[in-house]
This record gives structure tokens, C-alpha cells and sequence, in this order.
């Protein structure tokens, strides 16, 4: 059975599903004696031992990149996949758009710029990010280096930059939609990572003004790959180049920005 494209949880009301889930469940677990979790997959109710099935699941089981799975009692695209298979949950490797797909080459051309020094914020490639953001040099820099790669994208395509023009990752997020944006909530995309699409921009929140934000290149389930500026190996935010990396899809409490149709 393919993922829903929700979170299922207590109260579920779909029995085809929580059928699916229990057998699945009960064949996981295999569990025997006085203390065995055994669902009744005629049962079509998710109710609180099978929530207690599903939690005993994840902290016992491992997600395909062999993290642990939140043990939360709710069956996410991490916790379907680790109970279904990966090819059950999305794949998606397509930007929705020719002019995002561009964008993307631009920022992969990127993939190996570093800072010059180490950790300073400073550098040719860095500096030239920072200036076609309209701000100064020796900034954070992840957000002017999306806006490049648009700008140069936009550039070779003959139009105009979509992006609206910004140094600022939470900037970027409250003035997107005034460019004809649409923002996609990290909640939504959390239930249902097929709403991601490659050539979105995903937008982190960590509080104080700060931020961090990069681009989606594809989407394999509840993960994301990604490339982002300003980042390194740690998946930091303050990191010092230019980086292919991997995030769970959790990891992005803000949301994502789409540019396709503007």
C-alpha cells in the first residue's frame, strides 16, 4: 500500500488503512507471551493499543538511513517506509518547472565553493553571493546565495528574477508570496512530502532573526537532499561552503517556498 499522504494517527477513520497497518504491525513485532502486543486487523479502530504497537515499532526499528524513527505512536512517510518499503512513500527527483530546474544546475555548479579564510564569511565566489543580494561582505550567506543562483538563471533565460531580493532567510519567507510565491507549511510537508518539489526553497527557524534556507533537489520519502550555501558536513548554519547534504524532512520547521509559475 502506498503512503496516504497523511499522518495517521489515533482516530483514523480510513479501515483499509488501519487494517494494512495492524497486519503489519503484528508481523514486525512477532512478539509472544503475557505482555505481546497482537492487534486485531478485523478491528477497524486505531484506538490506544495500537498506538502502543506503533511506539514499541519505532523505538525498536530504524528509518532506511538507519536513523532512529520518532516514537511518537503516529505513522509518518519515515514510519511507513520502515514498515512498507521505501518505494511505498514518495520519490520525487523533478523540479516542476524548466526555470527551476535551471536554477538548480546554477547552485550544483556551486557545489565545492569554500570560504576564503575559513569561517569568515569571506571569499570571491562568497563576496559576489553577498553583493547580488544587495548587501555587504563578511554576512551569513546562505540566502544571498540562492538569490544568485535565480539571478543567474534568470540571466541566461532572457527574464526576470522571481526571487524576491534578500540576504534574509525569514525575509525571504514573509515577503515570497508578494512575488507570486506559494509557501508550502513545514507541518503540511511533514504529512505529506509528495507537496515537496525539487526547486523549492526550504526556510529554517531557529529564533532571535536567525535562519537558514537552501534548495530541495529531490525528495526520497521523509528525506530530503538538498544544496545549500553557508553550511558544511554538520548541517549547520553557519558552516563555510557550498554543500550537497541530506535532512530529514522534520528538520524543517518553517516550510519551503515555490517559485513554479512565476
Amino acid at each position: 500500500m502506498k503512503y496516504p499522504g497523511r499522518l495517521i494517527k489515533m482516530g483514523e477513520a480510513d479501515a483499509r488503512i488501519v487494517k494494512a497497518l495492524k497486519n503489519a504491525l503484528n508481523k514486525a513485532l512477532a512478539l509472544r507471551g503475557g505482555d505481546a502486543i497482537v492487534l486485531d486487523a478485523d478491528n477497524p479502530t486505531f484506538g490506544p493499543r495500537m498506538k502502543q504497537a506503533v511506539m514499541l515499532f519505532q523505538a525498536r526499528h530504524l528509518d532506511d538511513q538507519g536513523q532512529p524513527l520518532r516514537t511518537d505512536g503516529e505513522v509518518g512517510a519515515l514510519t511507513w517506509a520502515a514498515l512498507f518499503g521505501t518505494e511505498r512513500v514518495p520519490q520525487v527527483d523533478n523540479a516542476a518547472a524548466p526555470f527551476l530546474a535551471a536554477v538548480l544546475d546554477k547552485a550544483a555548479s556551486q557545489i565545492g565553493v569554500l570560504e576564503v579564510p575559513r569561517n569568515s564569511n569571506r571569499g570571491p565566489e562568497v563576496e559576489a553571493y553577498l553583493r547580488r543580494a544587495g548587501v555587504s561582505p563578511g554576512l551569513a550567506w546562505c540566502c544571498a546565495f540562492t538569490y544568485w543562483c535565480f539571478d543567474e538563471a534568470a540571466h541566461e533565460a532572457g527574464r526576470g528574477n522571481p526571487m524576491f531580493r534578500t540576504a534574509g532567510c525569514l525575509a525571504h519567507w514573509n515577503n515570497a508570496q508578494r512575488q507570486g510565491a506559494q509557501r508550502l507549511a513545514a507541518r503540511d510537508a511533514v504529512a505529506n512530502p509528495s507537496l515537496i518539489r525539487p526547486g523549492m526553497v526550504f526556510i529554517m527557524d531557529f529564533g532571535g532573526g536567525m535562519g537558514h534556507t537552501g534548495f530541495v533537489e529531490r525528495v526520497e520519502g521523509g528525506y530530503l537532499h538538498t544544496i545549500e550555501g553557508n553550511t558544511d558536513a554538520s548541517l549547520t548554519r553557519e558552516g563555510g561552503g557550498v554543500y550537497r547534504l541530506k535532512r530529514k524532512v522534520g528538520s524543517i520547521n518553517k516550510g519551503y517556498i515555490d517559485y513554479t509559475g512565476c
